[in-house]
């Protein structure tokens, strides 16, 4: 496989033979902890992919947060372009992003690419875990600063929603939420992170490390395809719509759908963080009607 068509997944031995190859991707680890703001960089720092550059969720894929738009809201498209372009990426990069986490914020950042209209970006199957244990050499080094890139947008290769449009989609139907959070607090019981607990009224539960093998790589596609057609009925990927805590781990399950061949859902990008924070949401609690 030429790893300059790579637009979901690529393994170690892919990435490795790439690196070895007269064009190398870009690497670029997006490893993060919502609960330790500095655990990325610091899991960087101990030891990344050799020629990798460091993306923190906050800084570098987050805009700044009002207290009503979410705990991660999306920066504006052309402020996200220059980030890519002032890292090195061009136009015809393939890049590849990978994480410490199963690929949780690896996915942030190909579903953002897409959104920019950059479709050469594939998240490291199994992330820094799986190259570690394939044999592949760590650095502590960080390599030294690329030219700024040609990067500049084009048109998105995905879709997203707002909280007006998910707010009126509760009573239309057109669409189903796919909630990618963990059942407790889907159900409200165990609410962590926001100040409400509970789910958009109508929301199903896809919680996203279910796309994952122990291993911590993604199931086969057909396994992937027969457990979201369990949970949605196997309504077609354009009437689905991704939301998770803050826009994060949704992008965990576009990317397993994409893998499944279930291409064209959408992303609601504020997700729970910000539907919690608007007076007068609707919010249900317990398992999914």
């Amino acid at each position: 496989m030429n790893p300059m068509t790579c637009d979901t997944l690529i393994s170690t031995e892919q990435l490795a033979d790439a690196q070895r190859s007269a064009h190398p991707p870009l690497v670029l680890d997006c490893s993060f902890e919502l609960t330790n703001l500095d655990a990325g960089q610091q899991a960087y720092d101990a030891g990344h992919i050799p020629g990798a550059f460091y993306l923190h969720l906050e800084h570098a894929l987050s805009a700044e947060k009002t207290g009503r738009n979410g705990r991660h809201p999306l920066p504006g498209r052309e402020a996200f372009a220059r980030t890519m372009a002032a890292i090195g990426v061009d136009n015809d990069s393939q890049v590849v992003a990978y994480d410490n986490a199963g690929g949780m914020y690896a996915a942030r950042l190909w579903w953002m690419l897409r959104w920019a209209g950059h479709r050469a970006v594939a998240v490291l199957d199994g992330g820094i875990a799986a190259w570690k244990a394939a044999g592949h050499a760590v650095s502590t080094e960080a390599p030294p600063a690329r030219p700024p890139g040609s990067f500049t947008l084009r048109e998105p290769l995905v879709t997203t929603l707002s909280y007006d449009q998910v707010r009126a989609n509760i009573d239309s139907r057109h669409k189903l939420v796919l909630d990618a959070r963990a059942p407790d607090r889907f159900r409200g019981e165990n609410e962590t992170m926001d100040p409400v607990g509970g789910h958009i009224p109508g929301a199903r539960n896809r919680l996203f490390k279910d796309n994952l093998d122990a291993d911590g790589r993604f199931k086969p596609a057909h396994q992937l395809r027969a457990e979201f057609d369990a949970i949605t009925g196997g309504r077609p990927a354009a009437e689905l719509v991704n939301q998770c805590g803050s826009g994060v781990t949704a992008c965990h399950n576009l990317l397993a759908m994409e893998v499944a061949g279930l291409k064209g859902a959408a992303l609601y990008p504020g997700s729970w963080s910000e539907w919690s924070a608007q007076p007068g949401a609707p919010i249900a609690t317990g398992p999914a009607a």
